[in-house]
């Protein structure tokens, strides 16, 4: 089988549109949490997000091009294209008809859908645009992705709650190991902060009011993101051929179902996840350095996350180095695992490990090492990125260094 490594990087994130200024704002702590711009927020009890503040589409899409696309697939398109430079990669035709893209999203075109909703039953407007269902589809990211980068190959979405974007680099990584595609163009993409998304949100009574402090005793829920990861995967033989840049090797992927809890995370199965993962890679806990943890901030995951890795771990836990990106990215849904998966890549490529932000009191049942507010310089040879998803779909993926 096919070494898989990582060569191109796009983010569009609350910290930073390029990897530069993300990875810096990871690694300094500071948050992209603030208080909600751009839409009406007197139904909300919580007005705060970790927003893209410093995104205009019309610096990357002529107006015609802007009227096809949702918010969701803008991001998608912008973090594609930016991985794809990032990588050096040429897409030839020949390629071009090989290649895959593969995308995870959680909620599909949410502003679409909230506008459409609004002319209907607040304006009682009989007509909604033409485009409509195009715009808001699951699928409009990728197949916008496929079309704007000449991408013929095996394209899809993959759509499992907040382990959409993990899953869908899973997948791509699959492909590429096997031999199936030469080179996929993979991620996850979610832009729902709409008022009627955030008023679901409410209604499950898990947002904070303040801010997301994963793993501290004093946390008081999760908070809302958006954004978009995207990444270059192919061969190590192809990428070293071609003098490309190599961010990461990615080593192995677990899956599982807790067949559980529609809400909370089963420990056992989170476990098994992880410690797919590891049997895929080839590699032995004690051989894991740094796991960049799903880490909501809510009371339920971060216990049941923390009785996780003590279970796939065993001994090995005490010495783990654990970090939520949460407190500085907040919580992208579909996107979550794609810009998660970048800062493990990130990690490993500076050798860095990046601090649970907004850490304020340990808590008893979170009792791991969660580096807390300061990244630490330490040597990374392997690295986990985990995702656990309403529903107890679980997604976990194993990577090396370069």
């Amino acid at each position: 089988m096919n070494r898989v490594v990582v060569t191109g990087v796009g983010v569009v994130s609350p910290i930073g549109s390029n990897h530069d200024a993300f990875w810096s704002a990871l690694v300094e702590a500071r948050s992209g949490i603030g208080p909600i711009e751009g839409i009406p927020t007197e139904l909300f009890t919580t007005r705060i997000a970790a927003q893209v503040r410093d995104f205009d589409p019309s610096q990357h899409f002529d107006p015609k091009r802007l009227t096809l696309l949702d918010r969701f697939a803008q991001f998608a398109m912008v973090a594609a294209r930016a991985a794809v430079a990032d990588a050096q990669l040429e897409l030839s035709e020949e390629m071009a008809l090989q290649a895959a893209a593969i995308v995870g999203n959680a909620a599909g075109g949410q502003t679409t859908v909230d506008d459409g909703y609004y002319k209907v039953y607040g304006q009682k407007s009989p007509r909604l645009h033409p485009l409509t269902i195009p715009r808001l589809m699951s699928n409009a990211a990728v197949s916008q992705v496929s079309m704007d980068l000449g991408i013929k190959g095996p394209s899809f979405t993959v759509a499992s709650a907040c382990s959409s974007g993990t899953h869908a680099i899973g997948q791509a990584f699959q492909m590429v190991r096997s031999g199936q595609v030469p080179v996929a163009l993979t991620g996850g993409t979610e832009a729902c902060l709409t008022v009627g998304t955030i008023k679901c949100w409410e209604a499950l009574r898990v947002l904070s009011a303040d801010t997301c402090r994963p793993f501290s005793k004093t946390r008081s829920g999760l908070v809302l993101g958006e954004g978009a990861a995207m990444f270059v995967l192919e061969t190590r033989e192809r990428a070293m051929a071609r003098g490309a840049p190599i961010y990461a090797e990615l080593l192995g992927f677990g899956m599982s179902a807790d067949a559980d809890d529609i809400t909370a995370i089963n420990p056992d199965g989170a476990a098994r996840a992880m410690r797919s993962a590891l049997t895929d890679a080839r590699i032995n806990a004690e051989d894991v350095d740094y796991v960049n943890a799903h880490g909501t901030g809510t009371a339920l995951n971060d216990k049941g996350e923390t009785a996780a890795l003590r279970i796939a771990f065993g001994a090995s836990a005490e010495r783990l180095a654990v970090s939520s990106s949460k407190g500085v990215l907040g919580h992208s849904l579909g996107a979550a695992g794609a810009l998660e998966f970048a800062a493990t890549a990130l990690a490993l490529h500076h050798q860095t490990i990046p601090p649970t932000a907004n850490f304020e009191e340990r808590d008893p049942d979170c009792d791991l090492d969660y580096v807390p507010n300061t990244a630490r310089n330490a040597p990374i040879q392997n690295a986990m990125s985990s995702s656990f998803a309403f529903g107890g779909l679980n997604a976990v993926l194993v990577l090396g260094r370069a």
